[in-house]
């Protein structure tokens, strides 16, 4: 049932809201450090494993890429609205932070398209 897929993303938001308040705190921050993020990613590793073993029904399946493709536009407007004047006037860290980021996720591009070629490959054999 579709209502299922609603149930796996709600989950996998709570598990990511809880793992992003804890890894603020480890960072002494009063707020979340990433729990959208984390449930995102939980969703789509989840989604993946529960297709691979064959225990997800096709209607709990449309339900989660339903719901997963209105995430996405949900968590671009939660981000605009954040206080960038604030976050600029807090300092070079948050810029540094921000700069570091990009430059990550550049050079995993290569990588993950790599490991996902190598992935493939296999799957043919």
């Amino acid at each position: 049932m579709k209502i299922y897929g609603v149930g796996i993303l709600a989950a996998c938001f709570l598990i990511g809201h809880i793992v992003g308040d804890m890894l603020g705190k480890a960072f002494h921050l009063t707020g979340n450090l990433g729990g959208v993020g984390f449930a995102m990613l939980l969703l789509v590793v989840g989604n993946d494993y529960f297709k691979k073993k064959n225990l997800i029904p096709t209607e709990t399946e449309n339900g989660i890429l339903f719901w997963s493709t209105m995430y996405i536009p949900v968590v671009v407007a939660m981000s605009a609205t954040q206080n960038v004047k604030a976050a600029l006037s807090g300092g070079w860290v948050a810029i540094l932070v921000g700069i570091l980021a990009t430059i990550a996720c550049y050079l995993l591009v290569p990588v993950m398209s790599k490991w996902s070629t190598s992935l493939n490959h296999s799957k043919t054999k």
